[in-house]
């Protein structure tokens, strides 16, 4: 600046009007160009940070899509095992072999258990409220997310009408029984039972009539058809997941 000012000075000095202009004319230029260029590296700076807070979040959804494909592996694994013995045990109803077959109908009996998918949305959630959810916004990932929570949803729900009627029919038998007997049968073993006055023929008689009511037969029977639609959603919500980490990997990866 200091050069500048000589030169300004002495062109002011010889009375070169037209060269000072061109001078002035020149400083400005370049005064813009200085603008110019420092507009584009704070506009590259943060453009810089924004991809990277958008990449925070992407990484969150990741890693909480991760921890959600595990527990629908386990899921499907859990569902498909009670769904094969509802199955084994729909089909000794059918031919008439229930006394039989006393420890499947003890099996199937894990139908009553309220499981639950619970994904972690929050990284999702947290990216939907934030300014940079914008940057995705009608991309092939805001597309796969929508499709993810939207199945998330009807996985819920399935997972409700299911649970609450199984839990109506629970209640509805405890009216009807004294389970002390019923549970000691399914998880006490036969070592321990046999040392109590209570006889093993007591034990398997109330289990045989607490199985032969319509209401845990009911319950046998949606578990070995409806657990087959809950696994394929499960799978088909893994899917989603995989596409997903997939479509971030590509983001985070530019």
């Amino acid at each position: 600046m200091k050069f500048f000012r000589k030169i300004r000075h002495k062109l002011i000095l010889d009375n070169k009007k037209t060269q000072y202009l061109k001078y002035a004319l020149g400083e400005i230029i370049l005064v813009v160009i200085g603008i110019l260029i420092a507009l584009q590296i704070n506009n590259w700076n943060q453009s810089i940070k924004n991809k990277n807070s958008l990449n925070e979040y992407l990484t969150k959804i990741k890693s909480h899509t991760s921890e959600d494909i595990e527990q629908l592996e386990e899921l499907a694994k859990g569902r498909k095992q009670i769904a094969d013995i509802c199955k084994k045990a729909r089909n000794s109803i059918l031919d008439k072999t229930e006394n039989d077959n006393l420890f499947l109908f003890m099996a199937s009996g894990y139908a009553f258990a309220d499981y639950y998918f619970k994904p972690n949305s929050g990284g999702y959630e947290s990216l939907k409220s934030s300014e940079y959810y914008g940057k995705i916004n009608n991309t092939k990932l805001d597309s796969l997310l929508a499709k993810y929570h939207g199945l998330v949803d009807i996985i819920a729900e399935n997972e409700r009408s299911y649970n609450q009627y199984t839990v109506h029919q629970e209640n509805y038998l405890d009216t009807q029984f004294d389970r002390s007997l019923i549970l000691a049968s399914a998880f006490m073993s036969r070592d321990s039972l046999v040392t109590k006055a209570t006889p093993q023929s007591e034990y398997d008689q109330v289990f045989k009539e607490y199985t032969s009511k319509p209401s845990y037969r009911n319950v046998i029977s949606l578990a070995a058809w409806q657990f087959d639609t809950m696994i394929n959603q499960y799978h088909q919500l893994t899917e989603l997941g995989h596409q997903i980490i997939k479509e971030i990997d590509t983001i985070t990866e530019d």
